[in-house]
């Protein structure tokens, strides 16, 4: 005896497909006005009356050509949360102070990830601004 088999049909239902489409330009509308901001221009902070930061164990340098220095000797990006971690060591809250010098020009690309390097390891975050000479 021969079973016949029962024809699957799966209908997608119009409405639903006219949701979807609408969702899905609703979306790329979004992303289309998504502006990057990795190309801000910005200068240095500048301020009046600047107090010491007081005595630091780590540095963080980024230069003209976006290198980036550990106490004066290159790094890497990869490395360098645990390389802090290491130079801060046992040090108490308020002696983990980390300074951080970056040339005008380096773009958030570069700098952001070494901030939150910083943070992640532990260390208080002092930023190096240039003092406002009047001339």
């Amino acid at each position: 005896m021969k079973i016949k088999r029962r024809a699957i049909r799966a209908d997608v239902p119009s409405m639903a497909m006219g949701d979807i489409a609408f969702n899905l330009l609703i979306f790329f509308v979004i992303l289309a006005q998504a502006q990057d901001d990795s190309h801000l221009q910005w200068t240095p902070a500048e301020a009046r009356n600047i107090e010491s930061a007081g005595h630091s164990v780590v540095s963080v340098l980024i230069d003209t050509d976006e290198k980036l220095y550990l106490n004066g000797q290159p790094v890497g990006e990869s490395g360098l949360e645990m390389k802090i971690e290491e130079l801060l060591g046992d040090l108490s809250v308020g002696e983990r102070i980390v300074l951080l010098k970056v040339h005008r020009d380096a773009t958030a690309l570069r700098f952001e990830p070494v901030i939150e390097a910083i943070s992640s390891a532990g260390g208080e975050l002092v930023h190096i601004v240039e003092e406002d000479r009047d001339e």
